[in-house]
């Protein structure tokens, strides 16, 4: 295993009353106060006269109960009421952070303000899985290029999550030949159809990965697959059901056309960015352990109880943008640099992804085991990036899937989060080139 390190208003005046108005109503509202606290106060003193005297009524068990529970509802609603008011100033400050950070565009330059994040497509195709949904895929290159390579994205993204390795992968290798890219939307995803609750698992995102590659790569022709976080572990739960793709195809095809023929591409190379061969209930989100002690156990039903409403939580979730970018930049990115423009463009995908889908799909992400699939990787060259500051998927899941990996290299960016190709495109695109180059010049070395 090669270990190497990543471098990184006001109102209208017009309807506001005028001052005769309001001192007319202040004088009106004078007397009527006066008066009532005299009354008031007549009443309060012939019922302490009364009382005093021995012949006023005396407060029953009714009453002192009734008082003790008025006592305890303003307790409750004390608590409730500081609850409340820490949770709005929270919202306050996220806020102000927020559009604080938003504002440092107009103070320093961002090289990707104008980027057209979302504006890259290729030539459209639908594939469609064995269970019968929709899987939109797009295609850039020419047909005829010597090697193809498929991108997975991740969990509650979609293709564009590789916009700056789709932009600039464009130009030719170091060989001069020119790329062939398959991009596609994991069910659910994306402009991809939606699946039933059954099948939002890890085993099915691998067997719609191998549908899109029986339609899309020339039977036998050299792949190489690149998975970002969910990405890459639908590349293993492939790799688990098709370990014939991955061994030059020396034992042929176990797949629909029958055992012994050509399978339907060559893995010839694996990309795993920011993902996990298992253990992911481990994963603490940066929370103190303690705090993860109570919530890991809680998290699938309430996700589940979120998901039954996702009509009315995917509206409120519009209306908390503004609290959902701070937890976005929080969450997935580590560089305190990074553009507001790239935060943004993430927290869209993310929050273009409904509820019920995040919800349907996180039992199998934090059930993933493919940790035995990992030697069948391993037939072939692979590269693995981490984050040293991942808190999805920590480095040392990276860290594990290399040491598993003789012939791997790994590369361990130490600031940044659990999205590399939008915090540290370079990186990602800089090692997806040598391990295209590799792989393309081991046949000439071969043959020579």
């Amino acid at each position: 295993m090669a270990t190497s390190k990543g471098q990184p208003g006001q109102g209208d005046p017009s309807r506001l009353p005028g001052k005769a108005m309001q001192s007319g109503k202040a004088a009106q509202a004078g007397k009527a106060a006066q008066a009532g606290k005299a009354a008031q106060a007549g009443k309060a003193a012939q019922a302490g006269k009364a009382m005093r005297s021995g012949k006023g009524p005396r407060p029953g068990k009714a009453m002192q109960r009734r008082r003790g529970m008025d006592a305890r509802s303003k307790r409750r609603m004390g608590v409730a009421g500081a609850v409340a008011g820490l949770g709005a100033a929270g919202i306050g400050a996220a806020v102000g952070i927020r559009h604080l950070a938003v504002g440092r565009v107009r103070l320093r330059p961002d090289p990707d303000a104008a980027e057209p994040f979302g504006s890259l497509r290729g030539r459209p195709l639908t594939v469609t899985a064995d269970d019968g949904v929709p899987l939109h895929v797009e295609i850039d290159g020419p047909d005829d290029a010597p090697l193809t390579v498929v991108f997975c994205h991740g969990y509650t993204l979609n293709q564009d999550a590789w916009h700056y390795q789709r932009r600039d992968l464009a130009a030719r290798t170091s060989g001069g030949d020119r790329l062939r890219m398959v991009f596609w939307d994991q069910r659910s995803h994306g402009r991809s159809g939606r699946g039933e609750l059954a099948d939002a698992t890890i085993d099915q995102t691998g067997s719609d990965l191998y549908e899109v590659l029986r339609a899309t790569v020339r039977p036998g022709a050299p792949v190489v697959l690149a998975g970002h976080s969910m990405g890459g572990m639908s590349i293993m739960a492939l790799a688990d059901a098709h370990p014939e793709l991955f061994d030059g195809g020396a034992h042929g095809s176990d797949g629909p056309e029958g055992a012994g023929a050509e399978p339907v591409c060559r893995v010839v190379g694996v990309l795993l960015v920011n993902t996990s061969g298992g253990e992911m209930a481990e994963m603490t989100l940066g929370l103190p352990l303690a705090l993860m002690k109570v919530v890991r156990p809680i998290a699938p039903s309430a996700l589940r109880g979120l998901g039954r409403q996702a009509k009315m939580v995917d509206r409120a979730r519009g209306l908390g943008a503004d609290v959902a970018f701070v937890l976005t930049r929080r969450m997935a990115f580590a560089d305190k640099h990074i553009s507001p423009t790239v935060v943004d463009f993430l927290e869209q995908m993310i929050r273009a992804t409904p509820i019920d889908v995040i919800a349907e799909f996180y039992p199998s992400l934090i059930g993933h085991d493919k940790a035995a699939a990992l030697k069948t990787v391993g037939c072939v060259p692979v590269m693995v990036l981490a984050g040293g500051r991942d808190r999805l998927t920590p480095a040392e899941h990276g860290r594990r899937i290399a040491e598993a990996l003789p012939d791997a290299e790994l590369v361990q960016v130490d600031e940044a989060g659990h999205v590399l190709p939008l915090e540290y495109p370079g990186v990602v695109t800089g090692s997806l080139r040598r391990l295209v180059d590799r792989v393309l010049k081991e046949p000439e070395e071969e043959g020579a």
